[in-house]
């Protein structure tokens, strides 16, 4: 599934009113666009569009944490069977994939 392909491609609406919703509560500031699609198998996949270009082990892991507690707790969001999680720096490149399926 392809992602943006820099940050000057416009997310569409959707990510960026999730995303706002999620700075507005707390989350990273960074965090420009978040949208959650149908993934293989009924398993969500969520994509997150930052403009940190820096997602060490440590930032993703705190970024995926905060993302997908936010989206149970605010959004409704169920990961009953895990989900996908792929992150897009501010270049538009992969910087990030996960696979959280039990």
């Amino acid at each position: 599934m392809p992602g943006p392909t820099a940050t000057a491609t416009a997310a569409p609406p959707e990510a960026l009113a999730l995303a706002e919703r999620y700075r507005a509560g707390g989350g990273d500031p960074d965090v420009y666009g978040i949208q959650v699609e149908g993934g293989p198998e009924g398993v969500p996949r969520v994509v997150i569009r930052t403009r940190n270009a820096d997602q060490g082990d440590a930032i993703f892991r705190r970024q995926n944490t905060s993302v997908t507690t936010h989206l149970m707790t605010k959004e409704g969001a169920s990961f009953e069977k895990g989900y996908l999680i792929d992150v897009f720096g501010p270049d538009g490149l992969l910087i990030h994939r996960m696979d959280a399926r039990p």
